[in-house]
């Protein structure tokens, strides 16, 4: 009994966060309420409760499923980015792009988190969040700083700049590419879009300035 018990459990919870990825992108996380929620689920807000404390917790465990194995990846090529740290880079930025564009899951929350979700102090979340971002940022530059190792970028490449770049790149495509995805198809492009930007990083690097007068 306590098996199947279990098993519910984590089907409410799972209901939850479907119904949450739903209800967040159709009426904004802002403007969408516990109840709301609940309702979409058919259920009770003690369902909610009982998994949840608050809609911050909810919209958290909602991102933090559908990143996972975006960041497991991300740790697999930063822990060990082998003899080309490029192609590390390459092969992690296409499985982003490929998730977005094949997985519904991955579509709906960067949707949710790009267009339909207001950035303000009522979610406490995007304060809390800093931290794990630039953990995440850290690993990327980590991969950077491997290439510079290697010989793949020259020894004065601006390693944090270089960092920001690729990830403005990509959150920018997604972003872009979600507003108008009758545009073209991201799956089919992604390598192209992808060796832009690594060309145009070996092409010319951002290399740190002089601090010298």
């Amino acid at each position: 009994m306590a098996r199947k018990t279990k098993e519910e459990a984590q089907e409410t919870y799972t209901a939850l966060l479907d119904a949450a990825e739903n209800v967040f992108r159709e009426k904004g996380v802002t403007n969408t309420t516990l109840t709301d929620v609940a309702v979409a689920a058919g259920m009770t807000r003690g369902a909610i409760y009982w998994h949840f404390k608050d809609k911050i917790d909810l919209f958290k465990a909602m991102c933090d499923r559908a990143f996972m194995p975006m960041e497991a990846l991300l740790n697999e090529v930063a822990a060990g980015p082998g003899n080309d740290p490029l192609q590390s880079l390459r092969q992690m930025a296409l499985h982003m792009l490929n998730l977005v564009a094949t997985d519904t899951r991955q579509r709906a929350v960067f949707d949710i988190l790009f267009h339909h979700c207001e950035k303000n102090s009522a979610l406490e979340f995007f304060v809390q969040d800093q931290e794990k971002r630039a953990e995440c940022l850290d690993r990327v530059t980590l991969i950077f700083q491997a290439a510079v190792n290697q010989g793949q970028l020259p020894p004065d490449t601006d390693i944090w700049l270089a960092m920001h770049a690729h990830h403005a790149y990509l959150m920018g495509l997604i972003s872009q590419w979600l507003e108008s995805p009758e545009d073209y198809d991201l799956a089919l492009h992604a390598e192209t879009m992808v060796d832009i930007f690594l060309a145009g990083l070996k092409a010319k690097p951002p290399l740190k300035r002089s601090t010298e007068n």
